[in-house]
């Protein structure tokens, strides 16, 4: 199966990417079939030159383009380019379908709660004990 891939060229820390048709079984590094542009996205603007009716040719030969790829046509302006993109991410859907937790009201003043004693707070008042009063001493 033929794909239209990037293939890395560069030195460390300067990628530069040609657009390339390769078998797919094949390394990415190895011989490719054809070369039908380049991309090289770390200059100021970033260069994209694909010759689309090279691209075209090899799709209607049965080629497919990479997810990357496709989305750089897409840029480009190649019609038909959005079917060999991918579907969404998973996690983006499950974020989205995740419901919204409703903001708690407050309570309104007189429905709240009176504010609980601290047992220091607390006065602990223990039973006096009655005392036998001394019998009054009577003067004679």
């Amino acid at each position: 199966m033929l794909v239209i891939r990037l293939q890395r060229t560069g030195r460390h820390n300067l990628a530069a990417y040609r657009v390339v048709v390769a078998e797919k079984s094949k390394a990415v590094k190895k011989e490719a079939i054809d070369v039908v542009g380049h991309y090289l996205p770390t200059q100021n603007p970033k260069v994209l030159d694909i010759n689309l009716d090279k691209v075209q040719e090899w799709i209607d030969k049965g080629a497919q383009p990479s997810e990357t790829v496709a989305s750089l046509l897409k840029k480009l302006g190649m019609k038909g380019a959005e079917k060999y993109l991918g579907k969404p991410n998973k996690t983006a859907k499950r974020k989205k379908a995740l419901p919204e937790p409703e903001p708690v009201a407050a309570a309104p003043a007189e429905q709240a709660e009176e504010p609980v004693e601290t047992p220091a707070e607390v006065a602990v008042e223990t039973p006096v004990e009655a005392t036998p009063e001394a019998p009054a001493e009577t003067e004679a």
